[in-house]
C-alpha cells in the first residue's frame, strides 16, 4: 500500500491554514492507487479510514511523506561505495544526522549552495518509523516499528565533507534531503534495487542485499542510542556511483517496489 501526504493544487482559501502571511492548503493524508489519491482520515502512521473523497495525482502536490523529529543516516553501508573513496567498511554502522529543515518534497528544487564547489547525489532506501521504540534487543520483532519505506536523496557538499572533521555542514543545507514520493508499506527491504539517474542517465544501481548492515539491524542498533519517534527517518546508505550535480540537472532516485523521487537542481541565488 502506498501512503502519502498531499495538498490540493486548487483549494478554498477560507478553509486553509495561515503560515506567516501566506495562505497554505491543509496537508491531507491518502492512499495512492494507480493515478488516484484516495483521502484518508486519522493518522498516516496509525489508524486510518477512507473519507470517500479522491483526486487524480495531477490534481495534488505530494508532500514529504513524513514529518520526522530526526533523520538518521548511515554512511558507507555498501562495500563498493566505501571503496570508491578509499574508505574501509565500518566495523559498526557509521551514523550521522541531517536536520529536518533539509527536507523537501518531490519536485521541489535542490539548491546548490554558493559555498560549495561540488554537491553530490546519493540515492538511498529510507525506513520510516511507525511507533516509538528504544532499546530493542536482537530478539525483538522490528516489523511493528516500521511504517514502510520511501526514497531519499542524501545530498552532500562533498568538498565540505572532506574538509570538515564531522559532516553536519556538508549534509545539512536546506533542500539537501529530498524524500518521497510516498511510503510503501509492502516491501522486502532485503531485496530491492536502488538506482539514481541524472538527466535520464543511470549513475547508481545496487540491490539492497549488498548492504553491510540491513534495515532491521539498523533499527535495533540505532534504538539503543536514541529513542526513535513516529515519523523518524533512517537513510540506509548509498551504493557506489555518487557524483556531482549541476544547475539545470534533473535527479531521480528510483527504488523497485516504491517508485521515483524526482527533483530539479538550481543554483544558489546568493
Amino acid at each position: 500500500m502506498k501512503l502519502c501526504r498531499f495538498q490540493l493544487l486548487e483549494f478554498n482559501a477560507a478553509a486553509a491554514s495561515r503560515s506567516g502571511e501566506a495562505m497554505q492548503p491543509e496537508p491531507r493524508i491518502g492512499r495512492i492507487e494507480g493515478e488516484t489519491v484516495h483521502e484518508l482520515s486519522g493518522s498516516l502512521l496509525g489508524e486510518t479510514k477512507a473519507s470517500g473523497r479522491s483526486w487524480k495525482l495531477t490534481e495534488v502536490a505530494l508532500l514529504p511523506p513524513s514529518v520526522p523529529t530526526k533523520i538518521v543516516c548511515v554512511g558507507r553501508n555498501y562495500i563498493e561505495h566505501a571503496a570508491e573513496f578509499n574508505n574501509d567498511v565500518p566495523k559498526e554502522p557509521l551514523i550521522f544526522l541531517k536536520p529536518p529543515s533539509a527536507i523537501i518534497a518531490p519536485g521541489e528544487p535542490i539548491v546548490l549552495p554558493a559555498i560549495s564547489n561540488r554537491v553530490d547525489y546519493e540515492g538511498e532506501l529510507c525506513v520510516v518509523i511507525a511507533r516509538r521504540c528504544r532499546q530493542l534487543s536482537d530478539a525483538d520483532d522490528v516489523r511493528p516499528y516500521i511504517a514502510g519505506y520511501t526514497c531519499l536523496n542524501d545530498i552532500s557538499a562533498r568538498d565540505l565533507q572532506f574538509s570538515d572533521p564531522q559532516w553536519t555542514r556538508a549534509k545539512g543545507f536546506d533542500t539537501f534531503c529530498p524524500v518521497g514520493p510516498h511510503i510503501e508499506t509492502q516491501l522486502d527491504p532485503r531485496n530491492t534495487v536502488v538506482e539514481t539517474y541524472v538527466n535520464g542517465l543511470q549513475r547508481q544501481s545496487a540491490n539492497t542485499s549488498l548492504m553491510v548492515y540491513p534495515c532491521e539491524f539498523l533499527v535495533r542498533w540505532i534504538s539503543r542510542m536514541m529513542t526513535l519517534e513516529p515519523g523518524d527517518l533512517i537513510a540506509t546508505g548509498t551504493p557506489a556511483g555518487v557524483g556531482p550535480l549541476l544547475p539545470g540537472d534533473q535527479v531521480e532516485v528510483r527504488i523497485s517496489g516504491i517508485g521515483v523521487l524526482r527533483n530539479p537542481v538550481h543554483a544558489s541565488r546568493a
